[in-house]
Protein backbone atom coordinates (compact mmCIF):
# COMPACT_ATOMS: atom_id res chain seq x y z
CA UNK A 1 0.00 0.00 0.00
CA UNK A 2 1.23 3.50 -0.46
CA UNK A 3 0.27 6.67 1.66
CA UNK A 4 1.14 9.45 0.56
CA UNK A 5 0.22 13.23 1.93
CA UNK A 6 0.07 16.18 -0.72
CA UNK A 7 0.65 19.72 1.55
CA UNK A 8 -0.64 22.20 -0.87
CA UNK A 9 0.97 20.16 -4.02
CA UNK A 10 4.38 18.95 -1.98
CA UNK A 11 4.05 14.80 -1.40
CA UNK A 12 5.23 13.73 1.99
CA UNK A 13 5.78 10.23 2.35
CA UNK A 14 4.01 7.82 4.98
CA UNK A 15 4.30 4.51 6.41
CA UNK A 16 4.58 2.19 3.41
CA UNK A 17 6.39 3.87 -0.11
CA UNK A 18 9.79 4.67 -0.91
CA UNK A 19 10.27 7.84 -3.03
CA UNK A 20 10.98 5.37 -6.35
CA UNK A 21 7.73 3.83 -5.99
CA UNK A 22 5.77 7.44 -5.60
CA UNK A 23 4.52 8.47 -9.07
CA UNK A 24 2.81 11.57 -9.62
CA UNK A 25 2.51 14.24 -12.21
CA UNK A 26 1.58 17.71 -10.55
CA UNK A 27 4.25 18.01 -7.71
CA UNK A 28 4.39 21.88 -7.01
CA UNK A 29 7.81 23.39 -6.00
CA UNK A 30 8.74 25.26 -2.59
CA UNK A 31 10.16 28.66 -2.81
CA UNK A 32 10.99 30.31 0.22
CA UNK A 33 11.55 34.08 0.46
CA UNK A 34 15.18 35.51 1.40
CA UNK A 35 13.64 37.08 4.12
CA UNK A 36 11.64 33.65 5.69
CA UNK A 37 14.84 31.70 4.65
CA UNK A 38 16.85 33.52 7.39
CA UNK A 39 13.75 33.45 9.67
CA UNK A 40 13.95 29.67 9.32
CA UNK A 41 17.65 29.93 10.39
CA UNK A 42 17.60 32.12 12.71
CA UNK A 43 13.54 31.73 14.86
CA UNK A 44 10.11 30.98 13.88
CA UNK A 45 7.64 33.14 14.86
CA UNK A 46 5.21 31.62 17.04
CA UNK A 47 0.91 32.56 17.95
CA UNK A 48 2.61 34.49 20.97
CA UNK A 49 5.01 36.72 18.48
CA UNK A 50 1.81 37.83 16.68
CA UNK A 51 -0.31 38.32 19.65
CA UNK A 52 2.10 40.83 21.27
CA UNK A 53 3.00 42.55 17.85
CA UNK A 54 -0.70 43.20 17.32
CA UNK A 55 -1.84 44.31 21.29
CA UNK A 56 -3.83 41.34 21.55
CA UNK A 57 -4.58 37.63 23.33
CA UNK A 58 -3.33 34.32 21.71
CA UNK A 59 -7.24 33.89 21.60
CA UNK A 60 -8.11 36.48 19.39
CA UNK A 61 -4.78 35.79 16.96
CA UNK A 62 -6.43 31.93 16.87
CA UNK A 63 -10.38 33.67 16.14
CA UNK A 64 -8.80 35.48 13.27
CA UNK A 65 -6.89 33.10 11.77
CA UNK A 66 -10.06 30.20 11.53
CA UNK A 67 -12.22 32.78 10.18
CA UNK A 68 -14.43 33.15 13.63
CA UNK A 69 -16.64 36.33 12.83
CA UNK A 70 -16.57 37.22 16.12
CA UNK A 71 -13.88 39.78 16.23
CA UNK A 72 -14.19 43.49 14.89
CA UNK A 73 -12.95 44.85 11.68
CA UNK A 74 -10.27 46.91 13.20
CA UNK A 75 -8.80 44.18 15.25
CA UNK A 76 -8.53 41.62 12.44
CA UNK A 77 -6.49 44.10 10.60
CA UNK A 78 -4.33 44.34 13.06
CA UNK A 79 -3.89 41.12 13.16
CA UNK A 80 -3.21 40.41 9.49
CA UNK A 81 -1.01 43.10 9.78
CA UNK A 82 1.16 41.46 12.32
CA UNK A 83 1.04 38.23 10.33
CA UNK A 84 2.31 39.38 6.97
CA UNK A 85 4.78 41.47 9.28
CA UNK A 86 6.04 38.06 11.01
CA UNK A 87 5.96 35.84 8.59
CA UNK A 88 4.04 34.24 10.63
CA UNK A 89 2.22 30.49 9.22
CA UNK A 90 0.22 28.93 11.38
CA UNK A 91 0.88 25.04 12.06
CA UNK A 92 -1.57 22.36 10.93
CA UNK A 93 -1.81 20.34 14.15
CA UNK A 94 -2.55 24.14 15.74
CA UNK A 95 -5.15 25.15 13.53
CA UNK A 96 -6.66 21.27 13.91
CA UNK A 97 -7.04 22.17 17.58
CA UNK A 98 -8.64 25.55 17.17
CA UNK A 99 -11.29 24.52 14.56
CA UNK A 100 -11.62 20.90 14.81
CA UNK A 101 -10.67 20.26 11.06
CA UNK A 102 -7.59 18.70 9.81
CA UNK A 103 -7.65 20.67 6.26
CA UNK A 104 -7.09 17.36 5.20
CA UNK A 105 -8.81 14.92 2.85
CA UNK A 106 -8.17 11.38 2.35
CA UNK A 107 -8.51 9.67 -1.00
CA UNK A 108 -8.41 5.92 -1.80
CA UNK A 109 -8.29 4.54 -5.07
CA UNK A 110 -7.45 1.27 -6.37
CA UNK A 111 -3.45 1.99 -7.40
CA UNK A 112 -1.83 4.91 -9.10
CA UNK A 113 -0.49 2.71 -12.36
CA UNK A 114 -3.98 3.26 -14.11
CA UNK A 115 -4.52 6.38 -16.41
CA UNK A 116 -8.22 7.05 -15.01
CA UNK A 117 -7.40 7.05 -11.77
CA UNK A 118 -3.83 9.29 -11.52
CA UNK A 119 -6.34 11.65 -13.94
CA UNK A 120 -8.47 11.83 -11.26
CA UNK A 121 -6.77 12.44 -8.68
CA UNK A 122 -4.83 15.19 -10.03
CA UNK A 123 -8.35 16.58 -10.57
CA UNK A 124 -9.00 16.10 -7.06
CA UNK A 125 -5.32 17.47 -5.73
CA UNK A 126 -5.77 20.72 -7.97
CA UNK A 127 -9.03 21.43 -6.67
CA UNK A 128 -7.92 20.87 -3.17
CA UNK A 129 -5.18 23.01 -3.55
CA UNK A 130 -7.76 26.23 -4.62
CA UNK A 131 -9.44 25.38 -1.34
CA UNK A 132 -6.94 25.49 0.80
CA UNK A 133 -6.79 21.59 1.58
CA UNK A 134 -4.14 18.33 1.95
CA UNK A 135 -4.60 15.57 0.88
CA UNK A 136 -3.59 12.12 2.03
CA UNK A 137 -3.71 9.24 -0.74
CA UNK A 138 -3.96 5.78 0.11
CA UNK A 139 -3.39 3.60 -3.37
CA UNK A 140 -4.70 -0.39 -2.74
CA UNK A 141 -2.26 -1.31 -5.35
CA UNK A 142 -1.75 -4.88 -2.88
CA UNK A 143 -4.98 -5.88 -2.66
CA UNK A 144 -6.99 -6.94 0.55
CA UNK A 145 -4.69 -6.67 2.71
CA UNK A 146 -3.70 -2.98 2.14
CA UNK A 147 -7.72 -2.54 1.61
CA UNK A 148 -8.22 -3.41 5.24
CA UNK A 149 -5.76 -1.92 6.60
CA UNK A 150 -7.22 1.67 5.20
CA UNK A 151 -10.59 1.21 6.47
CA UNK A 152 -10.04 -0.60 9.89
CA UNK A 153 -7.33 1.97 10.86
CA UNK A 154 -5.81 4.72 8.78
CA UNK A 155 -9.28 5.94 8.19
CA UNK A 156 -10.18 5.68 11.64
CA UNK A 157 -7.58 7.87 13.20
CA UNK A 158 -9.59 11.18 12.38
CA UNK A 159 -6.74 12.76 10.08
CA UNK A 160 -9.36 13.62 7.52
CA UNK A 161 -12.04 15.90 7.37
CA UNK A 162 -13.22 13.70 4.74
CA UNK A 163 -13.13 10.43 2.54
CA UNK A 164 -13.00 10.48 -1.41
CA UNK A 165 -13.43 7.02 -2.38
CA UNK A 166 -12.34 6.48 -6.45
CA UNK A 167 -13.73 3.07 -8.14
CA UNK A 168 -14.16 1.51 -4.87
CA UNK A 169 -17.36 -0.12 -4.18
CA UNK A 170 -17.44 0.09 -0.75
CA UNK A 171 -18.65 -3.22 1.30
CA UNK A 172 -21.29 -2.79 4.00
CA UNK A 173 -19.09 -2.88 6.51
CA UNK A 174 -16.74 -0.03 5.23
CA UNK A 175 -19.42 1.71 4.53
CA UNK A 176 -20.87 1.34 7.66
CA UNK A 177 -17.28 2.15 9.49
CA UNK A 178 -16.83 5.12 7.43
CA UNK A 179 -20.46 6.69 8.61
CA UNK A 180 -19.56 6.06 11.95
CA UNK A 181 -16.78 8.71 11.71
CA UNK A 182 -19.23 11.28 10.99
CA UNK A 183 -17.31 12.65 8.23
CA UNK A 184 -18.51 13.29 4.28
CA UNK A 185 -17.98 10.87 2.37
CA UNK A 186 -17.94 10.55 -1.73
CA UNK A 187 -17.64 8.57 -4.00
CA UNK A 188 -16.15 8.63 -7.82
CA UNK A 189 -17.37 5.80 -10.24
CA UNK A 190 -20.54 3.93 -9.22
CA UNK A 191 -23.21 4.30 -6.58
CA UNK A 192 -22.82 3.45 -3.19
CA UNK A 193 -26.21 3.16 -0.37
CA UNK A 194 -26.79 6.40 1.19
CA UNK A 195 -23.56 7.85 -0.22
CA UNK A 196 -23.34 10.72 -2.45
CA UNK A 197 -21.03 9.80 -6.01
CA UNK A 198 -20.62 11.05 -9.03
CA UNK A 199 -20.57 8.32 -12.25
CA UNK A 200 -20.84 7.70 -15.83
CA UNK A 201 -23.32 5.58 -17.19
CA UNK A 202 -20.98 2.63 -18.43
CA UNK A 203 -23.84 0.43 -20.14
CA UNK A 204 -24.80 3.53 -21.97
CA UNK A 205 -21.33 4.41 -22.80
CA UNK A 206 -20.94 1.22 -24.58
CA UNK A 207 -24.09 1.87 -26.42
CA UNK A 208 -23.10 4.73 -27.88
CA UNK A 209 -19.73 3.82 -29.14
CA UNK A 210 -21.08 0.47 -30.56
CA UNK A 211 -24.26 2.44 -32.09
CA UNK A 212 -21.66 4.44 -33.75
CA UNK A 213 -20.18 1.12 -35.79
CA UNK A 214 -24.06 -0.02 -36.64
CA UNK A 215 -24.62 3.78 -37.68
CA UNK A 216 -21.72 3.37 -40.01
CA UNK A 217 -22.97 -0.09 -41.27
CA UNK A 218 -21.06 -2.12 -39.70
CA UNK A 219 -22.95 -5.41 -39.08
CA UNK A 220 -20.28 -8.25 -37.55
CA UNK A 221 -18.78 -6.49 -34.40
CA UNK A 222 -16.15 -7.70 -32.15
CA UNK A 223 -16.06 -6.43 -28.71
CA UNK A 224 -12.63 -6.59 -26.48
CA UNK A 225 -13.99 -6.15 -22.97
CA UNK A 226 -12.35 -6.24 -19.61
CA UNK A 227 -10.86 -9.25 -17.40
CA UNK A 228 -12.63 -11.07 -14.65
CA UNK A 229 -10.74 -9.12 -11.76
CA UNK A 230 -11.88 -6.02 -12.23
CA UNK A 231 -15.84 -7.05 -11.90
CA UNK A 232 -14.99 -6.61 -8.12
CA UNK A 233 -15.44 -2.78 -7.97
CA UNK A 234 -18.86 -1.68 -10.02
CA UNK A 235 -18.42 -4.70 -12.37
CA UNK A 236 -17.25 -2.39 -15.15
CA UNK A 237 -17.08 -5.37 -17.38
CA UNK A 238 -19.95 -6.60 -17.50
CA UNK A 239 -21.59 -3.48 -17.93
CA UNK A 240 -19.90 -2.41 -20.64
CA UNK A 241 -20.30 -5.86 -22.48
CA UNK A 242 -24.21 -5.37 -21.69
CA UNK A 243 -24.12 -1.98 -23.25
CA UNK A 244 -22.55 -2.91 -26.56
CA UNK A 245 -25.11 -6.38 -26.79
CA UNK A 246 -27.73 -4.66 -26.08
CA UNK A 247 -26.72 -2.09 -29.04
CA UNK A 248 -27.27 -4.86 -31.38
CA UNK A 249 -29.81 -6.76 -30.09
CA UNK A 250 -31.75 -3.35 -30.50
CA UNK A 251 -30.39 -3.51 -34.11
CA UNK A 252 -31.35 -7.36 -35.01
CA UNK A 253 -27.34 -8.26 -34.87
CA UNK A 254 -26.30 -11.43 -33.48
CA UNK A 255 -24.10 -11.71 -30.76
CA UNK A 256 -21.05 -13.89 -31.42
CA UNK A 257 -18.84 -14.99 -28.47
CA UNK A 258 -16.24 -16.12 -30.48
CA UNK A 259 -16.31 -12.19 -31.31
CA UNK A 260 -15.24 -11.85 -27.54
CA UNK A 261 -11.76 -11.47 -25.84
CA UNK A 262 -10.68 -10.16 -22.83
CA UNK A 263 -8.30 -8.02 -21.63
CA UNK A 264 -6.32 -6.32 -18.20
CA UNK A 265 -7.24 -2.42 -19.29
CA UNK A 266 -3.60 -2.35 -21.15
CA UNK A 267 -1.78 -1.70 -24.01
CA UNK A 268 0.07 -5.19 -24.00
CA UNK A 269 -3.12 -6.61 -22.92
CA UNK A 270 -5.45 -5.02 -25.63
CA UNK A 271 -2.51 -5.76 -28.17
CA UNK A 272 -2.69 -9.44 -27.03
CA UNK A 273 -6.49 -10.06 -27.23
CA UNK A 274 -6.91 -8.37 -30.34
CA UNK A 275 -4.01 -10.65 -31.93
CA UNK A 276 -5.62 -13.09 -31.03
CA UNK A 277 -8.95 -12.33 -32.49
CA UNK A 278 -7.52 -11.25 -35.74
CA UNK A 279 -5.62 -15.28 -35.81
CA UNK A 280 -8.97 -16.72 -35.49
CA UNK A 281 -10.88 -14.50 -37.29
CA UNK A 282 -9.43 -12.18 -39.81
CA UNK A 283 -11.28 -9.12 -40.69
CA UNK A 284 -10.46 -9.82 -44.29
CA UNK A 285 -12.60 -12.63 -44.36
CA UNK A 286 -15.89 -12.60 -46.06
CA UNK A 287 -17.73 -13.77 -42.04
CA UNK A 288 -15.10 -11.93 -40.04
CA UNK A 289 -15.99 -8.81 -38.02
CA UNK A 290 -15.55 -5.13 -39.78
CA UNK A 291 -15.19 -3.87 -36.38
CA UNK A 292 -14.33 -3.55 -32.90
CA UNK A 293 -15.68 -2.06 -29.78
CA UNK A 294 -12.82 -2.31 -27.04
CA UNK A 295 -13.85 -1.45 -23.19
CA UNK A 296 -11.06 1.41 -22.65
CA UNK A 297 -9.00 3.47 -25.03
CA UNK A 298 -5.39 2.25 -23.96
CA UNK A 299 -6.84 -1.55 -24.80
CA UNK A 300 -8.40 -0.18 -28.24
CA UNK A 301 -4.64 1.65 -28.95
CA UNK A 302 -3.08 -2.11 -28.08
CA UNK A 303 -5.82 -3.39 -30.41
CA UNK A 304 -4.79 -0.56 -33.80
CA UNK A 305 -0.99 -1.51 -33.13
CA UNK A 306 -2.00 -5.38 -32.98
CA UNK A 307 -4.19 -4.83 -36.86
CA UNK A 308 -1.08 -2.37 -38.31
CA UNK A 309 1.31 -5.77 -37.30
CA UNK A 310 -0.52 -8.25 -39.35
CA UNK A 311 -0.97 -6.00 -42.28
CA UNK A 312 -4.71 -4.46 -41.22
CA UNK A 313 -5.44 -1.07 -43.02
CA UNK A 314 -7.80 0.95 -39.86
CA UNK A 315 -10.69 2.09 -41.06
CA UNK A 316 -10.64 0.35 -44.14
CA UNK A 317 -10.17 -3.63 -42.91
CA UNK A 318 -11.82 -2.97 -39.67
CA UNK A 319 -12.83 -0.19 -37.76
CA UNK A 320 -11.47 0.24 -34.02
CA UNK A 321 -13.54 2.07 -31.07
CA UNK A 322 -12.82 2.95 -27.86
CA UNK A 323 -13.73 4.59 -24.51
CA UNK A 324 -11.97 7.65 -22.78
CA UNK A 325 -10.24 9.96 -24.78
CA UNK A 326 -6.99 9.16 -23.04
CA UNK A 327 -4.08 11.69 -24.27
CA UNK A 328 -2.76 8.84 -26.63
CA UNK A 329 -6.12 8.85 -28.60
CA UNK A 330 -6.07 11.53 -30.52
CA UNK A 331 -2.30 10.57 -31.85
CA UNK A 332 -3.57 7.60 -33.07
CA UNK A 333 -6.68 9.44 -34.45
CA UNK A 334 -8.86 7.19 -32.20
CA UNK A 335 -12.51 7.13 -32.08
CA UNK A 336 -13.77 7.32 -28.71
CA UNK A 337 -16.36 8.07 -26.19
CA UNK A 338 -15.09 10.93 -23.83
CA UNK A 339 -15.33 10.76 -19.85
CA UNK A 340 -13.07 13.81 -18.00
CA UNK A 341 -11.64 12.10 -15.00
CA UNK A 342 -9.67 15.78 -13.82
CA UNK A 343 -12.76 17.19 -13.97
CA UNK A 344 -14.31 14.32 -11.83
CA UNK A 345 -11.48 15.00 -9.48
CA UNK A 346 -12.72 18.44 -9.49
CA UNK A 347 -16.25 18.14 -8.97
CA UNK A 348 -16.08 15.92 -6.67
CA UNK A 349 -13.89 18.04 -4.42
CA UNK A 350 -16.36 20.76 -4.90
CA UNK A 351 -19.32 18.18 -3.55
CA UNK A 352 -17.45 17.93 -0.41
CA UNK A 353 -16.68 21.80 -0.10
CA UNK A 354 -20.54 21.79 0.02
CA UNK A 355 -21.49 19.10 1.94
CA UNK A 356 -18.42 20.01 4.61
CA UNK A 357 -20.82 23.05 5.53
CA UNK A 358 -22.65 22.20 9.23
CA UNK A 359 -25.81 20.43 8.46
CA UNK A 360 -25.53 19.88 4.78
CA UNK A 361 -23.67 16.43 3.98
CA UNK A 362 -25.70 14.15 4.13
CA UNK A 363 -28.93 16.17 1.91
CA UNK A 364 -28.40 16.42 -1.51
CA UNK A 365 -28.73 13.49 -4.74
CA UNK A 366 -27.32 10.86 -4.17
CA UNK A 367 -25.90 9.48 -7.45
CA UNK A 368 -24.76 12.64 -10.02
CA UNK A 369 -24.35 11.74 -13.54
CA UNK A 370 -21.15 12.53 -15.28
CA UNK A 371 -21.24 13.72 -19.23
CA UNK A 372 -19.79 11.62 -22.20
CA UNK A 373 -19.05 12.95 -25.65
CA UNK A 374 -18.43 10.69 -28.61
CA UNK A 375 -15.72 12.17 -30.53
CA UNK A 376 -15.50 10.93 -34.36
CA UNK A 377 -11.74 10.30 -35.55
CA UNK A 378 -9.88 8.30 -38.57
CA UNK A 379 -10.76 4.74 -36.25
CA UNK A 380 -13.94 4.27 -37.58
CA UNK A 381 -15.77 4.37 -40.90
CA UNK A 382 -18.58 3.01 -43.07
CA UNK A 383 -17.27 -0.90 -43.99
CA UNK A 384 -15.52 -1.25 -47.35
CA UNK A 385 -18.73 -2.53 -50.07
CA UNK A 386 -17.30 -5.96 -51.02
CA UNK A 387 -17.52 -6.60 -47.46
Amino acid sequence: MQAVTFLHGVSQMRNHCSLKQLTTHSQMPVVLSESATHRRKDTVASIDDVARHAGVSTATVSRVLNNKNTVSARTTARVLQAVTALEYVMSSSASSLASGRTKNIGVVVPALSRWYFTNVVEGVESALIRHGYDLTLYSLNDGGPARRSVFEHFLLRQRVDAVIAVSLELTTDELTRLHALNKPLVGVGGPLPGVRTLSIDDVEVSRLATQHLIDLGHRRIAHIGGTDEFEADFHLPANRREGFESALTAAGLPVRDEFFGTADFTIQGGHAAAAKLFSEHPPTDPDGPTAVFVTSDEMAIGCLLAAREVGLNVPDDVSIVGIDNHELARFFDLTTVAQYPRDQGRKAVEMLMDVLQPEQWRHGELNTPLDTTLIIRGSTAPPTTHR
